[in-house]
């Protein structure tokens, strides 16, 4: 469990967003492990690559350093210039994947993309949905962004759906390197206005009250503010 100390010094460690048995948080070191391993039990299947970098091929034990050594890099952008917030996603507890948020120039663009990850015995159960309607909520509603976006292959289906589902608007096609391949993704956009419109339908794929806590003293690290 992240201690007090480490959330005074660090306000980011402190995030927590609640909905029923639906929990995302601060990613410590010993939920970094929980999620590292259940990663090397795999993600998708062998055949495909839904993520840009190929950080899912090798071994097990491969996988598991991967995530660790890449969740240990991304805790220090926390910033007003480059906001990174990695969360684990727990259903009644258990670990069951990541869900991110990430943004260059936030303070001015006040813009972040979401991306995310479910260990394969958890997919296919609806969880992906809750978890990225959670995740607009959030970045919407707390954090007061003013766009969110987001991008996939056109063959993962279950991302597409979701950000069909979820209330993005398509926002056009790139093409991009895939392990040595050209690719297409499609890009998807949700601006305030939108969010506006489609609140009350994420509301509904949550179906559960919504709890957040540790964002103001975020906000206001973000800020350069003493949350104090």
């Amino acid at each position: 469990m992240t201690s007090q100390r480490l959330v005074d010094l660090w306000p980011a460690a402190g995030v927590r967003v609640r909905a029923g048995d639906l929990e995302m948080r601060w990613i410590d070191d010993d939920l970094a492990v929980d999620l590292a391993l259940l990663a090397g039990k795999g993600v998708h299947d062998e055949g495909t690559m839904p993520f840009n970098y190929p950080w899912t091929r090798g071994t097990g034990r491969e996988v598991a350093r991967s995530v660790l050594t890449y969740q240990w890099g991304a805790r220090p952008s926390v910033s007003a210039d480059r906001l990174v917030l990695e969360l684990g996603v727990l259903i009644g507890g258990e670990p069951v994947g990541i869900q991110s948020a990430s943004g260059e120039g936030w303070s001015v663009l006040r813009e972040v993309e979401t991306g995310s990850w479910l260990g394969r015995a958890h997919q296919g159960k609806g969880i992906g949905r809750r978890m990225r309607a959670l995740m607009l909520h959030f970045c919407f509603e707390a954090l007061h962004a003013e766009h969110v976006v987001s991008a996939a292959f056109e063959d993962n289906v279950a991302s597409n759906a979701v950000s069909r589902r979820t209330g993005y608007a398509t926002d056009g096609v790139q093409r991009v390197e895939r392990e040595g391949v050209a690719a297409t993704q499609t890009r998807y956009r949700m601006d305030r206005d939108r969010w506006l419109e489609v609140r009350d339908q994420n509301q509904n794929i949550i179906d559960e009250n919504i709890e957040v806590v540790g964002v103001e003293a975020l906000l206001a690290d973000l800020e350069n503010a003493d949350p104090t």
